[in-house]
């Protein structure tokens, strides 16, 4: 028996009057990629300091407590500049949701850099000849100065520094929450990739500071957090491009492709620099420099990849009718144009 052959033709994609089917995200550069990378450098270098420290090395700790703590402090500055006014961060505080990826986010940097200034505090004030604390400070508290700074801050800093071990995977990685929890096709898609993609920078990054603020003879842990970051953030970029097919296509076309494979680029070359920057300061140097410039330019590749992603319909509309016959339920078709 002969198949009826269908009065209509299977429509094909079109955008409605080709507007796109999703806002395009209106975080603006450079104040969001430079957050997005300076939080993952403090929660890593968090960690790093924390291993460190129970490591025996204190020289590594320390560079690596103040790291965390600039890190965060000046990423919340540039999270604050995009925002516009610091009130809208503050009002992100007065609930605690736990179903939502912006309030816990804003939980952890405000816990995360709390934290990160009081591990931090005892190195900045070792530093500072004691007649210039005292200075600072009322009279009648100079007399109980010593006992202070040798005993109540490094106890602090310390517990502070513990801490913050746990909250710097969470800060290193919520941001990759924070982009997937989106409707936006490229993020929404690599949810399984994005955090160890940015957990794998943000090693990378903390690595390279830590090889260039800390002695070579001593810098071999950051080192080894260095190559271990590129590895990962290698290996995560490929996984994604290759599984997510057609929504990936923003992360290797256009200005996010350019700029995701320049970062590639310096990510892979820094680490390799890195398993042997320990020979000469020359090659420390331009590894550290290549694995910041790597990490700081894959935030502005994954977020320009999404905005070309939510600008183009096919991106949002393709992908849900494949899921849909997939699931043996018929697409919606576009509705007949009823004009030339």
């Amino acid at each position: 028996m002969r198949r009826e052959e269908a009065m209509v033709p299977e429509a094909e994609f079109r955008s409605y009057y080709g507007q796109p089917v999703i806002k395009s995200p209106v975080w603006h550069e450079p104040h969001m990629p430079a957050y997005l990378y300076l939080g993952g450098l403090s929660g890593a270098a968090a960690v790093m300091g924390v291993m460190a420290g129970l490591s025996g090395r204190d020289r590594l700790a320390l560079t690596s407590r103040v790291t965390a703590a600039l890190g965060a402090t000046a990423g919340a500055a540039f999270l604050v500049a995009e925002l516009g006014r610091p009130e809208r961060f503050l009002n992100m505080l007065r609930v605690f949701k736990p179903t939502s990826p912006m309030s816990m986010g804003s939980w952890i940097l405000a816990v995360h850099s709390g934290l990160t200034a009081v591990a931090a505090a005892p190195v900045l004030l070792a530093t500072r000849p004691a007649s210039r604390i005292a200075a600072s400070l009322p009279a009648t508290v100079t007399a109980s100065l010593p006992a202070t700074v040798t005993a109540v801050l490094p106890a602090a800093g310390d517990a502070a520094s513990l801490a913050s071990g746990v909250t710097g995977p969470l800060m290193a990685t919520y941001t990759a929450v924070l982009l997937a929890d989106t409707a936006v096709p490229a993020w929404h898609e690599a949810h399984r990739e994005l955090p160890f993609l940015f957990a794998g920078s943000a090693l990378a990054a903390a690595g390279a500071a830590g090889m260039l603020a800390t002695p070579r003879a001593q810098a071999g842990p950051a080192r080894a957090v260095a190559v271990l970051g590129a590895a990962l953030e290698t290996a995560a970029g490929a996984v994604l491009e290759s599984r997510l097919g057609l929504v990936g296509e923003p992360y290797h076309q256009g200005r996010a492709g350019s700029l995701l494979r320049a970062a590639r680029a310096l990510t892979a070359g820094g680490g390799l620099l890195a398993a042997v920057a320990g020979r000469g300061r020359v090659l420390t140097a331009l590894s550290g420099l290549a694995l910041t410039a790597g990490s700081l330019v894959t935030r502005f590749g994954i977020l320009e990849a999404g905005r070309a992603s939510a600008a183009d319909p096919k991106y949002t509309v393709v992908p849900q009718r494949r899921r849909l016959e997939g699931e043996g339920r018929a697409p919606a078709r576009a509705p007949a144009r009823m004009w030339p």
